[in-house]
C-alpha cells in the first residue's frame, strides 16, 4: 500500500498546486492515514510543493503517538519520518520545516484545528501566509480504489462471520451488554482490529432505536433483537444491521413491520447507480415508508458513505446536494421503531457499481429473512 499512499499525496499536491505554490498541512487523523497508511496519536503530515525533493513529505510524530499510535507508515521512499523527542506541538515544528524549505504559504486544515491551535500557528510561523486546505482530503477519499474496497470487503466478511456465530446460540435470558461484548469479541477473533463503532444490541422495546446502547435487559420470547455493528480493517469500517424475532414465530404485525422496512431497503438499494442524484436515493426508501405513514420514523438519513471513518461523505438525505460516482461505498439503512412495542432496522453496506459491473456490490451478506431464532 506505500506506493498507493505515495500516489495519493501526489495527487492531492497537483490538485492543490493550481491555487498556488503552497505546503500542505494534514491533521486530522483520518486524513494522515488516508495519505501514509498510519495515523500515530498526535501526527501531522506536512505536504510540500513540488516533485523535486525526494522527502518532500514528512511525518511528524509526537513521543507520545510513536507509543500509542498505530505501527509506523509501511516503507515509503517519498515519506519521511521525524520522531519528536520532547514535548513540541507536531503542527508548530511542521510549520517550522515548511519556512525553512522556503515556501511562503501554508494550507491547514481550519475544520480540524481548534482556534486556540490556528492562533498559534498564525502567531508561531508569521513568515507564513496561512490558508484553508478545507476538506480537500476528504473528498479525494470520496471514491476508494481497489485496495480500499478489498479492505472494506474483508471487514464485511469477518462481520457477517461474528453475526452469524451469535445466531447459532442460546439468546434468551442474555442481556444486550452480554451480547454486545460478545459480538465485538468474536470481531477481534476472526481478524478484525476492532469494532467499527460501538455495536448496539437492542431488544424488546429497545429494537429498531438507532444508535440505541445495550443496557442489562434480557432477551425474552417473543422479542425483536436488533443487532447493529461492523468491523475495523486496515483502517477501513462496515456497518451491518439486522433485526431477528426471538421464539417460535414472529406474530403478524412484526412481519407486516419488517416488510415494510425490508421494502424500503431494497428500493434504495436498487437505486445506487453511477449519477443518480443522493437524495432520490433517501426519497426511495423514504417514499415506501412514508405511504405507510412512517416517514416521519426515518430520520434525516437513508444511509452515508463509510471509509476510514463511519459517516463520511456522501450523506443521502433529502437536501443532500450531488451524485453518486463509481467506487463510492454507502450504507442503506432505514429503519421503523414503535415506541413501548420495538422496531426494525436493515442496515448494508454496498459499493457503487455501474450496471455494466452487475450493479451495485453488497459487502455485508448476512440473510435479510425474518428469523426466529
Amino acid at each position: 500500500m506505500s506506493e498507493a499512499h505515495a500516489v495519493r499525496r501526489a495527487r492531492l499536491r497537483a490538485r492543490r498546486a493550481a491555487a498556488g505554490d503552497a505546503a500542505l498541512l494534514v491533521s486530522r487523523p483520518a486524513n494522515v492515514w488516508y495519505l501514509t497508511g498510519a495515523a500515530p496519536s498526535g501526527a501531522v503530515l506536512l505536504v510540500l510543493p513540488g516533485q523535486s525533493a525526494p522527502d518532500a513529505d514528512v511525518l511528524v510524530v509526537p513521543p507520545r503517538g510513536a507509543l500509542a499510535g498505530g505501527a509506523p507508515p509501511e516503507a515509503d521512499d517519498a515519506l519521511r519520518l521525524l520522531p519528536l523527542t520532547d514535548d513540541s506541538d507536531p503542527a508548530l515544528v511542521a510549520a517550522g520545516l515548511a519556512a525553512d524549505a522556503g515556501v511562503t504559504s501554508l494550507e491547514v486544515e481550519e475544520h480540524h484545528l481548534t482556534v486556540a491551535r490556528h492562533r498559534e500557528l498564525a502567531a508561531r510561523a508569521a513568515g507564513l501566509k496561512l490558508g484553508d486546505l478545507d476538506c480537500a482530503v476528504e473528498h479525494q477519499r470520496l471514491v476508494k480504489d481497489e485496495e480500499e474496497i478489498a479492505a472494506l470487503r474483508t471487514a464485511a466478511e469477518i462481520t457477517d462471520r461474528a453475526l452469524g456465530e451469535l445466531l447459532e446460540s442460546i439468546l434468551v435470558g442474555r442481556t444486550e451488554r452480554h451480547l454486545a461484548l460478545e459480538l465485538e469479541r468474536r470481531l477481534i477473533d476472526h481478524g478484525a482490529e476492532g469494532a467499527a463503532f460501538p455495536t448496539s444490541v437492542a431488544t424488546g422495546s429497545h429494537a429498531g432505536v438507532p444508535g440505541h446502547r445495550p443496557t442489562d435487559r434480557r432477551v425474552e420470547e417473543g422479542d425483536f433483537l436488533t443487532v447493529r455493528m461492523g468491523a475495523r480493517y486496515r483502517g477501513y469500517r462496515c456497518q451491518i444491521g439486522r433485526t431477528f424475532v426471538i421464539g417460535s414465530r414472529p406474530a403478524d404485525w412484526q412481519i407486516d413491520l419488517y416488510d415494510l422496512v425490508f421494502t424500503a431497503q431494497r428500493a434504495a438499494r436498487e437505486a445506487l447507480a453511477p449519477g443518480t442524484e443522493y437524495r432520490a436515493v433517501d426519497q426511495a426508501a423514504r417514499s415506501v415508508l412514508d405511504a405507510a405513514g412512517h416517514g416521519a420514523a426515518l430520520g434525516p438519513v437513508t444511509g452515508h458513505g463509510v471509509g476510514l471513518e463511519i459517516g463520511e461523505d456522501p450523506r443521502l438525505s433529502p437536501v443532500a446536494m450531488g451524485r453518486l460516482d463509481p467506487c463510492v461505498p454507502v450504507t442503506v439503512e432505514p429503519g421503523v421503531h414503535l415506541p413501548g412495542r420495538g422496531g426494525v432496522r436493515i442496515d448494508d453496506t454496498l459499493v457503487v457499481r455501474p450496471s455494466t459491473d452487475g450493479g451495485p456490490e453488497l459487502l455485508t451478506i448476512t440473510t435479510k429473512e425474518l428469523l426466529a431464532l
